[in-house]
């Protein structure tokens, strides 16, 4: 199936964002965390509503993987520029994710 490899990413992505958001909270200044968190939650619903479309038989998702895509990119960069071993596991999962709307895409 075309879609599994996409929404293996996807739920790996969703899982990581997740994860992610919740271990920003505990950091010692939340503050500079905010964005981080605030694409972390946007990220795991945009992956979480791409992953459920093409659970379907539905075809015509191009528009939507192309905007996971996007924002998959954007929480990699913003993950990027923190230090904590979360944010590194975040942005490695956005970036497979990335990779695997690509290869769909394709």
């Amino acid at each position: 199936m075309r879609n599994e490899k996409l929404i293996s990413a996807l739920g790996n992505c969703i899982n990581h964002c997740n994860h992610c958001a919740d271990a920003c909270l505990d950091e010692d200044n939340v503050k500079i965390m905010v964005d981080c968190i605030r694409i972390d939650r946007v990220c795991a619903e945009v992956c979480s509503t791409l992953s459920q479309v093409l659970a379907t038989k539905y075809d015509d998702v191009k528009g939507l993987v192309e905007y996971c895509k996007k924002i998959c990119q954007a929480c990699a960069d913003e993950c990027s520029k923190h230090d904590t071993q979360h944010c590194k596991d975040c942005a490695k999962a956005c970036k497979e994710c990335v990779s695997a709307c690509e290869a769909y895409l394709a």
